[in-house]
């Protein structure tokens, strides 16, 4: 079964229509030439950008000259209800002192110390989930939620804090597009944006609430008493450079982007991962096997070969940040083509990964391309789900380990059948199923090892 993909239109529309569709179905407003074009370029009156599907672009803006290229500042514009400041939105000295305060926390070593709170949210997860067909997509928010109130605050979601944070992010998730007016238009800073009403009152409820929980974890690390957790380490851990602590405020921020980096991508990609399983059922009961053995350890989770080629082909083909944008700094030409300065370069992961100039089969769901030459080729430019170069997201190790640790303790539990109607890839901030995605869970006669 080929998974499915929008259905995409050919030749040009009128810049109107291509911006109502944006908003609507980003991901089959782009014409299909873009899976097989290098370069493109989009101009209107408001905005003048090139999508860049060549490698050798994706690795000049990324990796070899990241500071020529920095984060767009109309995406800082269009999510900034939520995430403020965050390292994920800024540039410059701003971003580099919040990634050497970060950092630390998602380094190799450190990993081990959360995957308690991995193993727990996975069991709590299989222990929650019902038979019998339901849309999946609820309950992988839930599953990826926990795992980030528990290794951030040492919480479960059951906690009434986290789930209210969790209520309000679903909320934020279908207010927000992952294009939206404040993103698109050039607008100055000192002008309110046009973000709609429901953005910013859920944006603000989200933040209300991190900020009590950043609060008393401050209170409890001056008390003596604060769990050794992700929060406090990043609370405690001081810039090498200037010695400095994140304030309050700053922190909100970052954990707003943990939440959303950590939450919704991993929920997406989660949810995707489960469905292409029901779909390609040697591919399960393969994963099925593998799980059977798992041990909560490094171990125990670096023997799981097969599993985590399925993550990866999941990421693969359903990214769950579909575009990245970035913004030129200077003059400069690609592909012979002069780019302005101000111009916007975006990154489709979404077209990149099924490009089909790169990739053999490119639309298949095929997780035994990652142990041939092709899958370990593509992946050094053609495969960025967590970005790249200096700019790749701190928490990439973590994501692969939690995505990895749930889908295996699922699929060991439960055998996984598709629902009646196959999902609709759309974007929103993260890559779902337009009316959910629906799966059919039966009981497995194996038993889950004790963990």
């Amino acid at each position: 079964m080929i998974p499915p993909r929008p259905q995409t239109r050919e030749g040009r529309g009128s810049v109107l229509r291509l911006a109502r569709a944006f908003r609507r179905v980003l991901l089959s407003a782009l014409p299909e030439r873009l899976y097989r074009a290098w370069m493109a370029e989009f101009r209107s009156p408001l905005i003048h950008s090139f999508l860049c599907n060549d490698p050798a672009l994706v690795r000049l803006i990324l990796k070899d000259r990241p500071g020529d290229f920095p984060k767009s500042d109309r995406l800082r514009a269009g999510l900034a209800p939520l995430l403020g400041e965050s390292v994920f939105v800024t540039n410059g000295a701003q971003w580099a002192a919040a990634r050497r305060i970060i950092d630390p926390a998602f380094e190799g070593g450190r990993l081990h110390d959360s995957l308690p709170a991995i193993f727990a949210a996975a069991d709590a997860t299989v222990a929650r989930l019902r038979l019998g067909e339901q849309d999946i997509e609820p309950e992988c928010s839930h599953a990826a939620a926990d795992v980030i109130f528990r290794a951030l605050f040492s919480m479960p979601i059951e906690h009434d804090i986290a789930a209210q944070v969790f209520r309000a992010f679903r909320a934020h998730q279908d207010a927000q597009p992952v294009v939206n007016l404040a993103a698109l238009l050039p607008w100055p800073r000192w002008l309110p944006h046009p973000h709609s009403r429901r953005t910013r009152q859920t944006a603000a409820v989200i933040r209300s609430l991190i900020t009590r929980m950043v609060d008393a974890r401050m209170q409890a690390i001056q008390d003596g008493s604060a769990p050794d957790d992700l929060a406090t380490r990043i609370m405690t851990t001081p810039d090498p450079q200037t010695g400095q602590c994140f304030s309050a405020p700053q922190m909100v921020d970052q954990v707003a982007i943990f939440f959303l980096a950590g939450h919704e991508t991993s929920a997406s990609a989660l949810a995707w991962a489960l469905w292409l399983l029901a779909a390609h059922p040697e591919w399960q009961d393969a994963v099925a096997t593998e799980a059977a053995g798992l041990t909560p350890d490094m171990a125990g989770i670096n023997a799981l070969r097969t599993t985590r080629a399925v993550f990866r082909e999941t990421l693969r083909l359903y990214p769950p940040v579909p575009m990245m944008v970035r913004e030129a700094l200077q003059s400069t030409t690609m592909r012979d083509r002069p780019v302005a300065p101000g111009a916007q370069l975006v990154l489709s992961p979404w077209h990149l990964h099924r490009h089909q100039r790169l990739w053999d089969r490119p639309d298949d769901f095929d997780p035994g391309r990652w142990s041939r030459p092709e899958g370990k080729s593509s992946a050094r430019d053609a495969f960025i789900p967590f970005s790249a170069g200096p700019r790749v997201c701190p928490g990439a190790g973590f994501a692969m380990i939690k995505g990895v640790v749930m889908l295996a303790r699922i699929v060991a539990a439960f055998h996984l059948a598709p629902g009646a109607h196959p999902p609709v890839p759309v974007a929103r901030l993260t890559v779902r199923g337009r009316d959910g995605i629906a799966v059919r869970l039966t009981p497995r006669e194996n038993l889950l090892p004790a963990a």
